[in-house]
């Protein structure tokens, strides 16, 4: 054989192999045993160095709290103090509308809006035109009226004031109403004097910035006459044969303002709950008050009694300018003593409502019927269409240089269409549902396709049934559907179509300047604030730039929220929003303290959205932030993660790049109470002056956008 066999290996050999086997096995054993001892104790060296250092921190933070507490409580006196200016501007308001005499009257003055609303109901024979004219001061009341409700804080409502108001703003929709159908009889009594050449048919269109107005009188009759359209626009009606051939008139009056929906009401538990607040510190007042009455009371009698041992040389003089010296001491301290106690006073009260703003309702509202709109989830948006069918009433006639005309005793008279009873009509489908043709309201933002509504006026709500066939031209914005019976129609639109918000950032822009930039899934909206008034600044939809009338216009925060929300761009959650959109919950009191602090820093600092702030719980926020002194952005912003759970802030070492999340404190930094003397400990002096310097009605609007918006739960 040319190869040679291999070698068997012996039984002595075999044992032997297993045997170093065994004795390598064991080594590595002992190593690894080793090296993990070794690395554990390590480990447990690190954790037990960390956790010390972790509770000398604590303690640190726990011995300085009280300080801390102090200084920031001096500075959120802001908030009362823009308070205390918003009460004057009130005052100041009403004055200079009585100095101005224009004869207008003031609604929250109960006799002079009656008395306006009583002498209105006098004037009789209003055109249309006239009635248009008066309508802008009567919105301009009811403006006023529902800005008195919802600026004024509820501590300072009173149950009387606001049922006075609603009801003044009730009446006053209410008349104009009227007004307007007793001014479109008195046109259709002369329609046939305005008869259209060609069609023999009445035709009126008024347009004005408040008000629309669509009248058609069919006074020819003719049954092929069954498109109605206005003004050579695709806007009007397509009309069944038996209507055709009736003595009717259509009207379509189109409010771009809604005096349909029932007001919202005040909530009473707000009022409430604020309430126990103000009376808890009220009767903390009347504590103080009282002691310090005592301890004036017992120095004055100590005083007397100094006084009856002075020396009877005394002169008269001298006595009296000791005198005027005491009562001056007297009345200056417990002067000073209660304006401190009525801003302690103030403080408390306007603390419950910032947090009363961001508390969510415990119960969803309930609706009995499926079609009736939820207006908790919807809102009405571009006013409302009042559709009417009116019988055409005795017309005009000429006899003798003189006009006769019959007027009906009951006025205008809606044409009842379908009738109540059908036994005389031949065919099933003899009353159709009517097509209708209108326009959106160029001013309002629809992010989807607008849903129609109709007015149920017995269940006196909104709802969907009886509409069908609806389609949307979005570039002409048209709107065609088919009503089976006639009356007011609305759009309505999801209210919570931009949220939840996918991220937010709040950037100083120059001094008591900021803008705040929220960006939702169809829109980026930017919002300038600056001392007591906020403005839009733009708006991009699908990353086009939107141009609106509302940009470059300055308004009172809550009058800008309120334009906001009525052109459909509506970023303000309410009470019951966290029904119908997924939220990132955060407890009420720690989001509260979290954007008052926010605003106090955002002259100086800019915050933004992080994705942290989804993984922690619900006792703690986290924000980003960098220092910011310049009016343009930063290219490569050095963003810093800081979380805040109400008593403590702290700098958190992962970044938005991080890959797990980790409370790790960030080397080198400490616990702090207060965000802002977490930010004190890294801040330029430049920026601290910044802070320290800011307008105390900039910090409140700041912080009421922050508390509207609701950034930290609804992103």
């Amino acid at each position: 054989m040319s190869g040679r066999k291999k070698r068997k290996i012996t039984k002595a050999e075999r044992l032997k192999q297993l045997q170093e086997e065994e004795e390598r096995r064991q080594r590595e054993e002992e190593e690894a045993r080793v090296k993990y001892e070794k690395e554990e104790m390590e480990r447990l060296e690190i954790q037990r160095i960390e956790k010390e250092k972790w509770h000398q921190l604590e303690a640190k933070d726990l011995e300085r709290r009280n300080e801390e507490l102090e200084e920031l409580y001096l500075l959120e006196g802001c908030f009362p103090e823009a308070e205390k200016l918003k009460r004057d501007t009130r005052l100041l308001s009403q004055w200079k509308h009585y100095i101005q005499c224009d004869g207008s009257p003031d609604p929250s003055i109960s006799p002079e809006i009656n008395t306006f609303i009583s002498l209105w109901k006098e004037e009789t024979n209003e055109t249309l035109e006239e009635v248009i004219a008066k309508s802008k001061l009567v919105l301009n009341l009811i403006d006023k009226l529902k800005l008195i409700l919802l600026e004024t804080p509820p501590y300072d409502l009173e149950d009387k004031n606001i049922i006075q108001y609603q009801g003044s703003i009730l009446e006053l929709q209410e008349l104009l109403h009227l007004k307007f159908n007793i001014a479109t009889e008195i046109l259709l009594r002369q329609a046939s004097t305005l008869a259209d050449l060609d069609s023999g048919n009445m035709e009126k269109v008024i347009q004005d910035e408040n008000v629309t107005l669509y009248v058609w009188a069919n006074l020819k009759k003719n049954p092929r006459y069954k498109s109605v359209r206005f003004s050579e626009t695709q806007i009007g009606f397509e009309i069944p044969r038996i209507l055709a051939t009736s003595d009717i008139a259509l009207r379509l009056l189109h409010t771009h303002y809604d005096h349909v929906t029932p007001l919202c009401p005040v909530p009473t538990s707000l009022q409430e709950h604020t309430a126990t607040v103000t009376h808890f510190v009220k009767d903390e007042v009347k504590n103080e008050e009282a002691a310090i009455s005592k301890e004036l009371q017992e120095e004055g009698k100590q005083r007397e009694n100094e006084s009856s041992s002075v020396q009877e040389e005394e002169t008269k003089f001298e006595e009296q300018g000791d005198s005027e010296v005491q009562m001056s001491f007297v009345q200056e301290e417990p002067e000073a003593t209660k304006f401190e106690l009525e801003m302690k006073l103030l403080s408390e009260t306007v603390l419950s409502a910032q947090l009363l703003l961001i508390e969510n309702a415990n119960e969803k509202p309930c609706f009995f019927e499926d079609n009736e709109v939820d207006l908790c989830q919807f809102t009405t948006l571009g006013g409302v269409y009042h559709l009417d069918i009116l019988e055409l009433p005795p017309q005009c006639k000429p006899m003798k240089g003189w006009m006769i005309v019959e007027i009906l005793k009951e006025g205008l008279q809606k044409y009842i269409y379908p009738p109540e009873t059908t036994e005389d009509v031949e065919t099933e489908n003899a009353f159709p549902p009517i097509e209708v043709t209108l326009e959106v309201q160029e001013n309002v933002i629809f992010f989807e396709d607008p849903v129609v509504a109709r007015w149920d006026a017995e269940g006196k709500h909104w709802q969907t049934d009886g509409i069908s066939n609806v389609s949307y031209k979005s570039e002409e914005r048209l709107i065609t559907f088919s009503l089976e019976t006639f009356g007011p129609v609305t759009l309505i639109q999801d209210s919570h179509i931009n949220m939840p918000f996918q991220s937010w950032e709040l950037r100083p822009l120059d001094v008591n300047k900021v803008l705040l930039t929220v960006t939702t899934v169809f829109t980026e909206i930017q919002i300038q604030i600056k001392e007591n008034l906020c403005m839009l600044a733009s708006i991009k939809l699908n990353n086009k730039k939107h141009s609106s009338i509302l940009e470059g216009k300055w308004m009172t925060p809550i009058s800008f929220i309120c334009a906001l929300k009525e052109a459909g761009l509506n970023i303000f959650p309410s009470g019951h929003s966290h029904f119908y959109v997924v939220i990132n919950y955060k407890d009420p009191l720690v989001e509260m303290k979290a954007y008052r602090q926010l605003a106090l820093l955002s002259s100086a600092f800019a915050f933004g959205w992080s994705k942290w702030n989804t993984v922690c719980n619900s006792k703690k926020v986290i924000v980003k932030l960098k220092e910011h002194l310049t009016e343009e952005p930063t290219q490569k912003p050095n963003w810093t993660n800081l979380m805040f759970s109400g008593d403590r802030a702290q700098r958190l070492k992962i970044n938005e790049n991080s890959e797990a999340f980790s409370e790790a404190l960030q080397e080198e930094t400490e616990f702090h109470s207060t965000l802002y003397h977490m930010v004190k400990d890294f801040a330029s002096k430049k920026a601290m002056e910044k802070i320290r310097s800011s307008n105390c009605q900039f910090i409140d609007s700041v912080c009421y956008m922050l508390l509207s918006t609701r950034l930290l739960s609804y992103s």
